[in-house]
C-alpha cells in the first residue's frame, strides 16, 4: 500500500541562526485566499489612520531675532547650518540640530532683503535697503566649536555701497559671481567694489532673482511690474519677459529639471513654467488663500514648499495642482521665507513673529534610526495606501487636514467666488454668438503677454 506524503528537505526551513526569522511557505494562488483583498483594504485603512495619529510635523522654534525674519540662505557644505536675516538688519547663523544662534553678523542699518552663499560655502553675501552689499569670508568657522553657543559676532571682509536699495541676491551654482536686484539687476564679482555688469528693463523695482542650476549664465527675476524676466550674462540685454496679471513675489528653479521654474504669485497660486515655452503655465498649483511670499524646491526636485501671507506653509508635488501637506501653528504669523534643508528631510520657515520654525517634510516620519523590519513595514504600509488610495474611505482620511477657522472660512469664500465667476462666464458664453467667445484655459488666463 502506498501513502502519499509531503516531503521537504530540512535545509529549506531550518534557520541558520536562532535570531533569523522562521521561513514561511505560501501558495499565492488567489483562489486559496478569497479574503485577501478585504484584509489588505483593512490594513490600508489602518495605515492611513495611523499616519494621521503619528503626524507631528512641528519640531521646534528658534527665537533670537527682534523683528520679522525676511530672508534665509543655506550652506551647501553644512546640513545643520542656516543663515537668516531680519527687518532690523540682524544676520544670524543657526545650528539647526541645537536650535541655537552660533554667530551674528552685524552692520546693516535697515532691513536685510537678500542672503546667499557661494557654492563652496566660503562666502556669505548680504544686502539690504541701506544700499550696501556686505561680504563675509569663511562664515562657517564658528560652527567648528559650538559647544557654548554664545552667539559670537563676526566682521565683514568687504562692504560695498551702491546707488539704490537691494531687494534680493543669489549666487551662481557653479561660478564666483553673484547677482543683486533692486532698481536694476547688478552682477558682482566678489573682488570688485562695483558691479561688473548691469541689466535694466523698465523702471520698476525687481523683487527676487535666482540663477539657473543647469547654466550658470542664465538667471530669472520677478518684478513689481508683474513681470518674469530671463537674463543671459553672455548677452548685453535681457532675453525674454513675461507679463502676468498679478506680480510674483518669488521664483525658484527645479534643481533636477533646470529648464522648469515655479513662481509664487500674489493671486494665491503658484505657476510652473517651461523656460522654453512661456506662453502658458505647465501647472497651476492652488491651495493658499492669500499671497504666496516665498518658494523653495527640495533637492530631489519632486516637491517644493511655499510660505504664504495666510500664515501657513504648504508642500506641493511638482506635478500636483493641490498641496499634499499644510503646516500651521497658533503663534505663527505671516510667513515671509521658507527653505528645504539639503537632505530634503526638514523645512525651515521664517515669519513675521521673529521666529524660525523647523518642520519635518513628511509629517508622520519617524526620526532616528529605523530597524530593517520597521523600514520594511513602513514601505509595505505606503504601498498599501498607494494601492487603495482611490477608494472613498482611504481617500477621505489621507486627504483630510485640520485647518484654522479663518483659513477654512477664507477657502470656502474663495471657492464660492470662483464658482460664481465660472457660472457668470458660462452664461455669458451661452448668450453670445457661436464662436465669438473662446474658452481660455486657466493656465493661460493669468498671462497678459510675452515680450522678447
Amino acid at each position: 500500500m502506498r501513502v502519499k506524503v509531503i516531503s521537504r528537505s530540512t535545509d529549506d526551513y531550518t534557520r541558520e541562526r536562532s535570531q533569523d526569522l522562521q521561513k514561511v511557505f505560501r501558495n499565492y494562488d488567489p483562489a486559496l485566499r478569497s479574503q485577501e483583498k478585504a484584509v489588505e483594504y483593512t490594513r490600508a485603512l489602518n495605515a492611513a489612520k495611523l499616519e494621521k495619529i503619528f503626524a507631528k510635523p512641528f519640531i521646534g522654534a528658534m527665537d533670537g531675532h527682534i523683528d520679522a525674519v525676511s530672508c534665509m540662505a543655506k550652506n551647501p557644505n553644512h546640513l545643520k547650518a542656516i543663515f537668516s536675516g531680519s527687518m532690523d538688519g540682524d544676520v544670524r547663523l543657526w545650528d539647526i540640530a541645537a536650535r541655537k544662534t552660533v554667530c551674528q553678523f552685524p552692520g546693516h542699518q535697515g532691513a536685510v532683503r537678500g542672503l546667499t552663499t557661494s557654492t563652496d560655502g566660503d562666502l556669505l553675501v548680504s544686502c539690504g535697503v541701506d544700499c550696501t552689499v556686505r561680504l563675509w569670508k569663511d562664515p562657517m568657522l564658528k560652527m567648528v566649536d559650538t559647544s557654548d553657543h554664545t552667539g559670537v559676532n563676526s566682521q565683514p571682509s568687504a562692504v560695498y555701497t551702491w546707488k539704490h536699495a537691494f531687494w534680493g541676491a543669489d549666487h551662481q551654482w557653479d561660478g564666483n559671481l553673484f547677482a543683486t536686484v533692486g532698481a536694476q539687476v547688478d552682477i558682482w564679482d566678489p573682488d570688485r567694489s562695483e558691479p561688473i555688469n548691469s541689466f535694466e528693463w523698465g523702471k520698476d523695482t525687481v523683487l527676487s532673482v535666482r540663477f539657473d542650476p543647469g547654466d550658470c549664465n542664465i538667471l530669472i527675476t520677478s518684478g513689481s511690474d508683474r513681470s518674469l524676466t530671463l537674463y543671459d550674462l553672455r548677452m548685453s540685454s535681457p532675453a525674454r519677459k513675461l507679463i502676468m496679471k498679478t506680480r510674483c513675489n518669488s521664483v525658484c528653479w527645479n534643481p533636477r529639471e533646470p529648464m522648469n521654474f515655479t513662481a509664487a504669485n500674489e493671486d494665491t497660486n503658484c505657476y510652473s513654467f517651461d523656460a522654453r515655452k512661456l506662453d502658458e503655465a505647465k501647472i497651476v498649483h492652488k491651495g493658499h488663500v492669500s499671497a504666496v511670499m516665498d518658494i523653495d524646491y527640495s533637492p530631489t526636485g519632486r516637491e517644493f514648499v511655499t510660505g504664504s501671507y495666510d500664515r501657513t506653509v504648504r508642500i506641493f508635488n511638482y506635478l500636483g495642482d493641490h498641496s499634499r501637506e499644510i503646516y500651521h501653528t497658533k503663534r505663527m504669523q505671516r510667513v515671509f521665507c521658507v527653505k528645504y534643508t539639503f537632505d530634503g528631510t526638514y523645512l525651515v520657515s521664517g515669519s513675521d513673529d521673529t521666529n524660525l520654525r523647523l518642520w519635518k517634510s513628511k509629517a508622520s516620519e519617524q526620526l532616528g534610526v529605523l530597524l530593517p523590519r520597521e523600514r520594511k513595514k513602513q514601505e509595505y504600509q505606503d504601498a498599501l495606501k498607494e494601492r487603495y488610495k482611490h477608494l472613498p474611505e482611504v481617500k477621505r482620511i489621507v486627504r483630510h487636514r485640520h485647518l484654522p477657522k479663518p483659513i477654512y472660512k477664507a477657502a470656502n469664500l474663495r471657492r464660492t467666488m470662483i464658482e460664481a465667476e465660472n457660472r457668470k462666464e458660462e452664461r455669458r458664453r451661452k448668450h453670445s454668438a457661436p464662436g465669438s467667445m473662446t474658452v481660455q484655459p486657466f493656465r493661460k488666463r493669468r498671462i497678459i503677454k510675452e515680450v522678447e
